[in-house]
């Protein structure tokens, strides 16, 4: 999944795509979308690894796209929006320094987003009225799609986002090749100026479905490319604290709806990305689609349990390593075995 990193012109999402992923964007490629991998750490491959001694560790990663920044006159929006179509969950980053009202962009921001997406169902609600019209084998199941787009319709022109409510069957079918931005997923980055204090009111604003995290990311790009010796002293002398990257990048992971299973054994300790509700046989896949096509069953343990007993003997002493079928729910943190036919 793609995690589109957006937000207006001199908001800092450049800033923040720099410090996730390490990769620093090219000026030349300002008004095309860039993007570079963030591996999502995780604080249970270090003691998987004290008990496997792999010879190979592979972590996740999450692909950040950085996309041009969008014009507060409008102009340009669309093609630019254009560009995170196809991102799963959206970063919005907006700037609260030198005067800006993040709450205010924030706003904005959605509402361009809207206008984005009502252009494209009313675009689709012409089309199927003048098809319609016309004598068609199909026009009952074009009829069912009218049917499902204007309550949706209603719903956009009246200012209102569709991410979070429970939709149709039939809309769900008829918006899935839409990519609306107003059905995606999203986390909020405040970027506060370097010597603001009070960063927790920012933060009064988040909701289960849009969290909001404010964060000085100028400062934190700098400590990170400090030498650590050097960051310890400017963070003690000045009084200011470095954030937790990594936990940032597990937010946005949970925000885009994704969370992480584990394989583990002495040739290799890896994480995986599945979608939340994803079955063990989507997991297969994801490994290769041959373990999926052959699937038999998995072996199911949990990391807490592994750490906890200290082997896998010790896990199956304890009855806690389970066979599973491939319509099973992973579970975060599970660490899977799949058996599967050659």
């Amino acid at each position: 999944m793609k995690i589109g990193i957006v937000g207006y012109q001199g908001s800092g999402k450049s800033t923040l795509f720099h410090w996730l992923t390490g990769v620093a964007p090219h000026p030349a490629h300002a008004h095309q979308a860039q993007s570079a991998m963030a591996t999502v750490p995780d604080p249970r491959v270090a003691p998987l690894c004290e008990i496997y001694r792999p010879k190979k560790v592979t972590q996740a990663a999450l692909e950040m796209v950085d996309t041009p920044g969008l014009s507060r006159s409008h102009e340009g929006t669309a093609s630019r929006l254009a560009l995170i179509r196809e991102a799963g969950c959206l970063v919005v980053v907006v700037a609260a320094f030198d005067g800006q009202d993040p709450l205010a962009d924030l706003n904005n921001f959605e509402d361009d987003l809207l206008i984005a997406d009502l252009d494209i169902v009313s675009g689709r609600i012409e089309r199927l009225h003048d098809q319609i019209k016309r004598p068609r084998p199909n026009r009952d199941e074009l009829q069912k799609e009218l049917e499902a787009l204007q309550p949706l319709h209603a719903i956009l022109e009246d200012g209102r986002s569709l991410h979070g409510l429970e939709l149709t069957p039939e809309q769900q079918r008829v918006i899935r090749s839409f990519q609306l931005f107003s059905d995606k997923s999203r986390i909020v980055i405040v970027n506060a100026a370097d010597d603001d204090t009070e960063l927790e009111r920012f933060q009064r604003a988040s909701s289960p479905s849009m969290p909001v995290i404010a964060i000085p990311l100028r400062l934190q790009l700098e400590l990170s490319e400090a030498e650590p010796e050097e960051r310890e002293a400017f963070c003690h002398e000045m009084g200011v604290t470095l954030f937790d990257r990594d936990g940032l990048l597990r937010q946005i992971t949970a925000a885009s709806g994704q969370m992480l299973f584990f394989t583990a054994g002495d040739r290799e300790v890896r994480t995986w990305l599945i979608r939340r509700g994803g079955t063990a046989v989507e997991a297969a896949a994801g490994i290769h689609t041959d373990l999926a096509r052959g699937f038999i069953r998995a072996e199911v343990m949990t990391c807490d349990d592994l750490i906890r007993l200290g082997s896998e003997r010790e896990v199956k002493a304890h009855n806690l390593m389970r066979k599973e079928h491939k319509d099973y729910v992973i579970q975060e943190g599970e660490i899977l075995l799949i058996q599967h036919s050659s």
